[in-house]
């Protein structure tokens, strides 16, 4: 279990090796948990790559995050690029998991691994495909074609207008079966990882049991085999909901609008900029 020694010093002198998909499956069976955060950008990448956290997800969360939209929806491959390409710029040296946007792999075979290379030549070393249904033959194909997937099930935010809004979802028994199924079928299908989120944590803890490859719960308990949380939310900046799984690390907006304040009345005062912050 050397992961329990490393510490954000020792990776920047290059003393211990960055995360790579192979430490997926050493880290769940060695019994130490995953981090993941997302970052859509150069500047939260960088400190993000300058922590302990082992891997950044840029999720098609910035459509909501960095946007403004009310889903995930309006992300695009261009969209997807240009953030994958910040935070490469941001963490030339992280693990870095993009994530498929809406129906992207949904204009045939052709046309999905043209959108896939994209992304992979944008910045990431692995893509993150949300669903389970009618993707098992492509990630078979992707991953035979030296690209990691990551899946993802429970409740996938793309598919929000069938599941009806942002449910918990495997509750009742053949839902339960049904996200068991799946990720069967997706470790089968070659998925060096899982996301599962908003379920019950106890089915949660039987699927990643199941499981040979790692289980990353958002929302799915402790028993998962890591954790990812949106930067935003962990940071307490997301002030306009906050979901039930989230914890909240900082009281960031709090401090941020403290800070505003503070550089408003300097200001106000000529106390900002003094002499040495000026130039001659």
């Amino acid at each position: 279990m050397k992961w329990l020694k490393l510490n954000a010093d020792q990776i920047r002198k290059g003393q211990v090796p960055r995360m790579t998909i192979i430490d997926f499956q050493k880290r769940k069976a060695s019994g130490l948990p995953i981090s993941i955060v997302t970052s859509y950008d150069a500047w939260s990448a960088r400190i993000i790559a300058d922590s302990d956290v082992d891997c950044i997800l840029v999720g098609d969360s910035a459509a909501m995050i960095t946007h403004g939209y009310s889903s995930t929806i309006p992300a695009d491959i261009s969209m997807m690029v240009t953030h994958i390409a910040a935070v490469r710029r941001g963490a030339p040296d992280s693990l870095i998991i993009g994530d498929l946007p809406f129906l992207s792999v949904r204009m045939g075979l052709t046309e999905a691994v043209k959108n896939i290379g994209t992304l992979i030549r944008a910045g990431a070393n692995a893509v993150k495909l949300e669903g389970a249904d009618g993707n098992f033959e492509l990630i078979t194909h992707i991953t035979q074609s030296g690209v990691p997937v990551m899946g993802h099930i429970g409740l996938t935010p793309q598919s929000i207008n069938v599941l009806g809004g942002y449910k918990v979802q495997g509750r009742g028994e053949a839902a339960a079966a049904k996200l068991n199924e799946d990720a069967r079928a997706l470790e089968e299908s070659g998925c060096f990882a899982i996301v599962l989120e908003a379920v019950p944590s106890e089915l949660a803890k039987r699927i990643s049991d199941a499981l040979i490859i790692p289980v990353i719960g958002i929302g799915a308990g402790a028993g998962a085999d890591g954790q990812v949380l949106v930067l935003q939310d962990l940071l307490g900046l997301n002030t306009q909901f906050t979901p039930k799984f989230v914890r909240k690390f900082l009281d960031g907006a709090r401090l941020i609008r403290k800070a505003l304040n503070r550089y408003h009345e300097e200001v106000i005062k000529k106390a900002f900029p003094l002499e040495e912050e000026s130039y001659e």
